[in-house]
């Protein structure tokens, strides 16, 4: 049971530095997909009135059917939106030094945009007039245990009220 004050959440909007890297774990019977994302902000620096783009590379881990939806769908340059948790593991190295790393675990990915990023290609579509943009498909795959998940009621429009 998780404290009703405190809440572990993390939602990136970023591109990928790299296509999925996809690992079958044998002994659980599951999927491991691994990559990169590069998250951009402006930083304006009022000394030299000149701004500048920052830009922040985030460790993403993906489990299960979410992971091979990673490795089908994405692509390096590929903008996607993560909503996930960040998890913090510890290990020895071959030294025996111990190291740790922090990484998102996504729960949830939505493609945006209509795919990488071509060179010479904006954000804007033209005339500062917003284009409208494929998102793509929506891969949110319920935790174990989510009512979501349980097959009850599928196919139904079932309204909360």
């Amino acid at each position: 049971m998780r404290d009703v004050n405190s809440l572990n959440r993390v939602i990136l909007l970023g591109r990928l530095g790299q296509k999925p890297e996809l690992r079958a774990l044998p002994q659980t019977d599951n999927s491991l997909a691994r990559f990169s994302l590069a998250t951009n902000e402006k930083v304006f620096n009022r000394n030299t009135n000149e701004s500048s783009d920052r830009t922040e590379w985030h460790k993403i881990v993906v489990w299960g059917k979410l992971a091979e939806f990673c490795d089908k769908y994405l692509d390096k340059g590929r903008q996607i939106l993560i909503e996930g948790k960040l998890r913090t593991r510890s290990w020895q190295d071959k030294d025996g030094n111990k190291r740790s790393t922090t990484e998102v675990e996504a729960q949830n990915i939505i493609l945006v945009g209509s795919g990488p990023r071509r060179e010479g290609e904006g954000d804007s579509g033209g005339g500062g007039r917003p284009q409208p943009r494929d998102t793509g498909p929506i891969a949110e795959f319920p935790a174990e245990g989510d009512a979501a998940g349980s097959g009850e009621g599928e196919g139904e429009d079932e309204v909360p009220f």
